[in-house]
């Protein structure tokens, strides 16, 4: 264009030839979406997470039209900035998609559209900074407490309806309480209450909740300014998101190298009285390196080396312990610990005593992000050694390891 701009002032800024001015190499600010998914019993996100070669982040491929995850905004190709408020650009990508998979049925995905991803990395952009800018400052995670009754004073906690907002309930403590010794705040709000949301409870029903809750309550809750935010953002406030406080039972995360012999330890598949089985540690030989990375007699195994063991069977586990050489990982918990969790509708893996990122593991292949309850059972393997005839009613299959 060579065509001389002069500015008539009885036109003003209305001149069509200003576009002429307009910077051609100014780029814009690339901007984040929100996508809050929700999902019913048995029902999968609707998407695959994948790290592909030649492309940076984590990338949303396979979006299922009309699914859980089309209808939420998100589209092929998005890359995920954060996962229920956590950036995970430099997570390694199996932890990522084990964020994912703990989330129950409701996630919130923070992402960025692929091409303004690439651009931005390739200008040396923060995509830290670029999710921060999108959520603002003044707002801090919410809180999962665990109260236990004082049986002098009780809990400790009352509720009040916040006057005009339907479902919202303010905290009132007593001094000293239960309530405020388990990490609860005045003036925090209630969100969630034993595995249920309290955001559609009359004030009468959550009176009949608190009297049926017994010696102990586990509560969701947030700072009313934080709220605010959430509720600016549109974001919903989920456990998954939460700090845990005075929780009973956490899973714990334990790292052995294997000695001249072995770990130390017994493996066994055995059935409770409820008809459930479990994958149960037993007998650690004294100062075994199982003993010394803490494991303790009757703990359920829940992963080998970050994968979870749910749907395999006593011998997969045992091949993927002995292909692991000399050491492994293991994340344990008790039985009460789990009957907890899932009275709570919770998995125990949100809230691991060692949270540390596994090791990157396939990371080129594809990872399905579906309900894991959907995937296929392995064929039953012949049993490694035979339990003896008055044994066989406690477990079906041990393996000294």
């Amino acid at each position: 264009m060579t065509e001389k701009f002069i500015f008539d002032p009885k036109e003003g800024i209305d001149n069509p030839m200003m576009v002429i001015t307009d910077d051609a190499d100014s780029v814009s600010t690339p901007r984040p979406r929100l996508c809050v998914l929700k999902r019913e019993e048995g029902e999968s996100f609707g998407f695959h997470l994948r790290v592909e070669k030649g492309c940076q982040g984590h990338i949303i491929r396979n979006v299922v039209l009309g699914g859980v995850a089309g209808r939420s905004g998100l589209q092929n190709g998005d890359r995920i900035l954060e996962i229920n408020n956590c950036y995970v650009v430099d997570v390694y990508h199996p932890e990522v998609a084990k964020k994912i998979m703990l989330s129950g049925h409701q996630l919130c995905l923070l992402v960025l559209d692929g091409e303004e991803y690439e651009q931005a990395v390739s200008r040396g952009q923060d995509l830290r900074d670029l999710a921060r800018a999108y959520k603002g400052e003044g707002y801090k995670p919410p809180r999962l407490c665990h109260i236990v009754r004082n049986p002098v004073s009780g809990l400790g906690i009352h509720f009040t309806p916040v006057e005009g907002e339907k479902g919202h309930f303010s905290v009132s403590l007593a001094t000293g309480g239960a309530a405020e010794k388990a990490g609860v705040c005045k003036g925090d709000r209630l969100v969630w209450m034993d595995g249920a949301a309290v955001s559609e409870l009359t004030h009468s029903a959550l009176s009949r909740m608190m009297k049926k809750c017994g010696n102990h309550i586990t509560i969701l809750v947030i700072d009313s300014e934080s709220e605010k935010k959430y509720m600016q953002l549109k974001m919903p406030i989920l456990p998954s998101m939460a700090v845990p406080h005075n929780l009973p039972y956490r899973a714990r995360k334990l790292y052995l190298v294997s000695g001249p012999k072995g770990y130390g330890f017994l493996l066994r598949m055995e059935k409770t009285p409820s008809g459930r089985t479990f994958h149960v540690l037993r007998e650690m030989d004294r100062d075994s390196p199982a003993e010394r990375a803490g494991m303790h007699d009757g703990d359920l195994l829940l992963e080998v080396n970050g994968d979870s063991v749910e749907s395999l069977h006593h011998e997969e586990i045992v091949n993927r312990v002995r292909q692991s050489e000399q050491q492994v990982s293991f994340t344990t918990i008790t039985l009460q610990g789990l009957e907890f969790y899932t009275r709570l509708g919770l998995s125990p893996l949100l809230f691991c005593e060692d949270d540390a990122a596994e090791k990157e593991n396939n990371s080129s292949l594809p990872v399905s992000v579906e309900d894991q309850s959907s995937q296929k059972k392995a064929e039953t393997p012949a049993r490694v050694n035979n339990a003896t005839d008055n044994e066989e009613e406690e477990y079906c299959e041990i393996t000294s390891l």
